[in-house]
């Protein structure tokens, strides 16, 4: 009986070894397939590592979202993450690297909120100013340039900045063309940023045009889209320019030597639609 338990000693620890040879391969193949569970850890404060499978869950689903409402923050600043790598933020930052203005600011990384910019000191100033401009801009529209999302899920700590830099000088774009906040002008100045760009989130805006009211969506194609790809074209890469230097400047020089010309005044254009509509309303009770 002794022989016999030893001969099958031999066996179960044989087969004990098999097994925990076969668990570890589980294991390791389970890390593996689990990676999420072991992310990266963190490149700079705020990052949230992405695998590809979760950036493009992302991109799909904040983009399908943000159709839905073109004016979550939020979701627009996942777009832009999810969808500017691996190349077009690369291509965006080499842009700043190739120009003196880009590396400075790259080099130096100013923010723009309502504690970097004096808005009482931009208030002070003369109304063709770019300061002025700008803050008449905030103020009409009643928004704040302490809005913008932080960037989180982009690798490169260097891209990161340059994303939330392009975040950051939105609202400058849209006083130097003067397009206000609704959904035409958004979408016409996301048109003007992807031609100027080449990120893909401000294209993938221009589908919000299919959510506008008919009258709005025939303004679009017949005149701001065309201009948005004109001027964004054609003008200097806006992502250069250092505006926080540029504050006293004569607004109209500015536009110049970017090669930005206005487009139609939309708000003076809604207004008269409006008012075209409110007429013709009233012409036919009066004929019933």
């Amino acid at each position: 009986m002794d022989l016999a338990l030893r001969r099958a000693q031999p066996a179960t620890t044989a087969r004990h070894a098999v097994r925990a040879l076969t668990c570890a391969s589980c294991s390791q193949s389970n890390s593996r397939r689990f990676s999420v569970l072991n992310r990266q850890p963190p490149n700079y404060p705020g990052h949230v590592p992405l695998t590809k499978l979760e950036r493009l869950g992302m991109a799909i689903g904040s983009s399908a979202m943000a159709l839905i409402n073109p004016y979550r923050a939020d979701l627009i600043a996942q777009v832009g993450e999810s969808t500017s790598t691996p190349y077009f933020i690369y291509r965006l930052r080499d842009a700043m690297l190739a120009d003196p203005t880009g590396r400075r600011i790259l080099r130096l990384r100013p923010r723009i909120t309502s504690k970097t910019l004096s808005m009482s000191y931009l208030r002070s100033l003369p109304e063709n100013t770019v300061g002025r401009t700008y803050v008449g801009w905030l103020d009409r529209e009643g928004v704040s340039p302490d809005t913008r999302s932080e960037t989180r899920y982009i690798d490169d700590e260097e891209c990161a900045y340059v994303m939330q830099r392009y975040r950051e000088c939105h609202d400058f774009y849209h006083s130097i063309t003067g397009l206000p906040i609704v959904r035409e002008g958004e979408v016409a100045l996301k048109a003007f940023e992807w031609a100027n760009t080449l990120l893909p989130m401000p294209g993938l805006s221009m589908f919000a045009a299919a959510t506008m009211k008919p009258q709005e969506r025939r303004r679009f194609w017949d005149i701001y889209l065309p201009w948005a790809l004109r001027n964004g074209s054609r003008s200097k890469e806006v992502i250069n320019v250092f505006w926080e230097e540029q504050l006293e400047r004569d607004v109209e020089e500015l536009r110049r030597e970017l090669g930005i010309e206005q487009p139609p005044d939309l708000r003076a254009i809604r207004k008269a639609a409006r008012e075209e509509k409110r007429r013709l309303k009233e012409i036919k009770a009066k004929g019933i």
